[in-house]
């Protein structure tokens, strides 16, 4: 297992070039939000907008779109079909060519969505329309844990964000040993893999990293939200400038899961590792980069 330094993960850093355009920096697409639980998805947009992606957009359950639209006025908003505010299976052929039509770069699907089972059948039919690249997070995972096995993923290359109670539905047991399940999380899902809990790993293949950063401070609901739109919206970025590969897959996971803990701990600093707020994580990622990067 390797710990990474900070000149390591500063050459992961995306180039910003003086006459770059926001189509030089990717397009993300987030599927979240349900009726309660839009909040998850204006946190993980906000997120990839921070970031750095170029465009974002919000697809939601058209009741709640106002609702977001309001919330993130950077982000755009396409509203689709649902019942009882969260998405109908329908909806994932309307989103699927949505994508394909706008050339969005990378998919987040899964911050908020639900766990009806209308809402958990969207998220296999969209993941299973969906070629990729993509970020696999929250009830998207326990759509999958859900479903028939072997898991027939298209998406790729992919990243996948489950904490400790996820990641065991996921492999079907309890997780005792951290690193083996790792491992074993990216065999299933043949993406790199954020497993998330106190020393997160970031695994591809057979390899693995432990992040350093970070504390009980993220121990809260919305944290990882914030964490799958850091990766999207470096994923889209890296891969618009590099090409989207298993290892930029990687890259987008390690740096995420660095700069995630590394905002958690700059706000624990300033309010107690008790009294910090997901929303809040963002206001530091300023902070988190320019460490990276000086």
């Amino acid at each position: 297992m390797k710990t990474a330094n900070k000149a390591q993960l500063r050459a992961l850093l995306p180039a910003r070039r003086k006459e770059s355009h926001k189509g030089d920096f990717g397009r993300v697409l987030v599927v979240a939000g349900s009726r309660g639980m839009a909040g998850a998805a204006v946190l993980a947009a906000r997120a990839a907008l921070k970031a750095g992606a170029g465009l974002v957009t919000v697809a939601c359950p058209e009741t709640e779109r106002r609702t977001i639209a309001c919330a993130l006025p950077e982000a755009m908003t396409f509203g689709a079909a649902c019942a009882g505010g969260a998405f109908t299976p329908a909806a994932a052929a309307k989103i699927a060519a949505f994508a394909r039509r706008k050339e969005i770069g990378v998919v987040l699907i899964g911050p908020g969505l639900g766990e009806s089972p209308g809402a958990r059948a969207f998220a296999r039919k969209l993941l299973a329309a969906l070629p990729g690249p993509a970020v696999v997070d929250a009830d998207a995972l326990n759509a999958l844990a859900a479903g028939p096995r072997p898991l027939k993923l298209k998406v790729s290359p992919a990243v996948f964000t489950p904490h400790p109670g996820e990641a065991a539905r996921l492999l079907g047991k309890k997780i005792t040993d951290r690193r083996c399940a790792a491992l074993a999380l990216a065999k299933l899902t043949g993406g790199a893999v954020i497993l998330k809990g106190a020393g997160t790993l970031v695994c591809l293949g057979g390899k693995i990293f432990k992040n350093y950063t970070g504390g009980p401070e993220l121990a809260k609901g919305g944290s990882g939200d914030v964490l799958a739109g850091l990766c999207a919206g470096l994923l889209a970025q890296m891969g618009t400038a590099r090409g989207f590969t298993p290892e930029t897959a990687l890259g987008a996971a390690r740096l995420a899961a660095h700069l995630h803990g590394r905002c958690g701990g700059l706000a624990a600093k300033k309010f107690t590792s008790r009294c910090v707020l997901a929303g809040e994580l963002l206001d530091f990622l300023p902070a988190a980069f320019r460490s990276l990067e000086r």
